[in-house]
């Protein structure tokens, strides 16, 4: 596989990922915002923070969603996200189905209207929208793709960003009061509310939050299921480029960073967090650059906004 297509088909999954978990968090954050009138400035500096971007000044809700949702000159915004993926779709066309690129492309041309429809009506439909759009398009992949290369590299992206955008989402609550509310709307922002009761069958505390969303190996969005299916990813694409068994550098960082995960007791990765979650950002952050100059021929991937926001905001906190 060409090293650009290798590099379009990573990146095409993790912008479709990050632009639908943007979304999901900022719907269940503007919903939130009626119940927690007296927390709202500080809550949405928090998640400004989390996400790695500064602003000064008011900032209400609408000026959230701005920054977060629909500015074109943040690349993390949901709508640059998804104005990437289909730009890195239009590249790799050759190995995506014709499915696959039709969903992509009729979502960016659907997403004007949405946008648009935000000054009306308000941002609820766009954050529907968004995570439905990237439901179709995984979907597709899934359904139309063979499992070769490009798949791997596919959902090695998707796989990463779901590790940093729930360690991100953790670090939100370190070193903040254990609010129950709080941790309910996190578990929801997550899509996580409903898998944890069914799955944990206790009501919501900040240790068991944490730890579901750490360590379950049945959700799909927990740092713990999508780091195996990351190395599951990085196993298959080492086999193809190393069939006598050697482990390549991301392989060996983020297997490295899952074992120590999984195997750790509960109660140190609790009392720990803070420093738990910096490892994780930097290990994919580091898995990336390892990908990078293995598979695409460059000495680094491309940051997220604000590459080390995460560990910083964390530390912090965590003093």
């Amino acid at each position: 596989m060409l090293r650009r297509i290798a590099e379009s088909l990573f990146w095409i999954g993790r912008y479709v990922e990050r632009a639908d978990d943007t979304a999901r968090i900022l719907d269940v954050h503007v919903h939130d915002v009626v119940d927690t009138a007296d927390r709202d400035d500080a809550g949405r500096r928090m998640l400004l923070d989390v996400m790695g971007i500064a602003s000064e000044g008011e900032l209400d809700t609408r000026r959230l969603t701005e920054l977060l949702a629909l500015d074109e000159s943040n690349p993390s915004s949901i709508v640059s996200s998804l104005r990437s993926a289909r730009e890195n779709a239009r590249g790799a066309r050759e190995s995506i189905s014709a499915e696959m690129w039709e969903s992509l492309n009729a979502t960016w041309h659907a997403l004007a209207l949405q946008v648009r429809a935000v000054e009306l009506s308000g941002p609820h439909a766009l954050f529907r929208f968004v995570p439905e759009r990237s439901a179709l398009f995984f979907g597709l992949a899934d359904s139309t793709m063979s499992r070769d290369d490009a798949w791997s590299f596919l959902v090695l992206g998707r796989s990463l960003e779901r590790v940093d955008m729930t360690a991100r989402l953790l670090s939100s609550r370190v070193g903040q009061p254990a609010v129950a509310h709080d941790w309910v709307t996190l578990l929801t922002s997550c899509s996580a509310y409903e898998a944890f009761l069914r799955s944990v069958r206790r009501e919501v505390t900040p240790g068991l939050a944490v730890e579901f969303l750490l360590l379950d190996r049945l959700f799909p969005r927990s740092v713990l299921h999508a780091m195996l299916i990351a190395e599951s990813c990085l196993a298959d694409l080492d086999r193809s480029s190393a069939p006598e068994g050697r482990v390549h550098e991301a392989r060996r960082i983020l297997g490295q960073a899952r074992a120590s995960l999984e195997y750790e007791p509960a109660e140190r990765l609790l009392a720990d967090l803070g420093e738990w979650l910096q490892a994780l950002q930097a290990a994919c952050s580091a898995a990336g650059g390892a990908l990078a100059e293995q598979w695409f021929g460059r000495v680094s991937a491309s940051p997220w906004q604000r590459e080390g926001a995460l560990a910083a905001f964390a530390k912090g906190s965590n003093k």
